[in-house]
């Protein structure tokens, strides 16, 4: 049998993840790096998440590096910039990335109504147990 505890629990913990992969790729999305793929100085590879089940009725997240996780920018002034001015910059749209956090946290949410629901059952019948007792 499937325990919608332990069930939401791992969504709850997945959509927190995604919530801090977003966070990350937001905070890192205005830095720039060497296009030299041997450079020491590269850009913040943009990353994603995927949703694996567990085969217990739960779920985990995967955090992947985004492909491709850096396109080019023009930016001449750059120290990073290579002779035609190019430099790697993270490859993330902050539009996607707010969806996703929304996503997040609306699975975040559900997951944690499940749980007030699931207790509130047991609790139920608990009482309903306990009075026949």
């Amino acid at each position: 049998m499937i325990n919608p505890i332990s069930t939401s629990l791992s969504g709850l913990m997945a959509a927190s993840r995604k919530a801090e992969v977003v966070s990350s790729n937001i905070a890192n999305a205005d830095s720039v790096g060497s296009t030299d793929s041997k450079a020491s100085s590269q850009a913040y590879a943009a990353k994603v998440t995927r949703d694996v089940s567990t085969g217990d009725g739960g779920v985990r997240t995967e955090v992947l590096t985004r492909n491709p996780p850096f396109v080019p920018s023009y930016s001449p002034d750059s120290p990073l910039a290579d002779s035609s001015g190019m430099v790697n910059a993270p490859n993330v749209n902050p539009d996607e990335e707010l969806l996703t956090l929304q996503q997040a946290k609306t699975a975040y949410q559900s997951n944690a109504m499940v749980i007030r629901t699931s207790l509130k059952m047991q609790d139920t019948l608990h009482k309903a147990f306990d009075a026949e007792s």
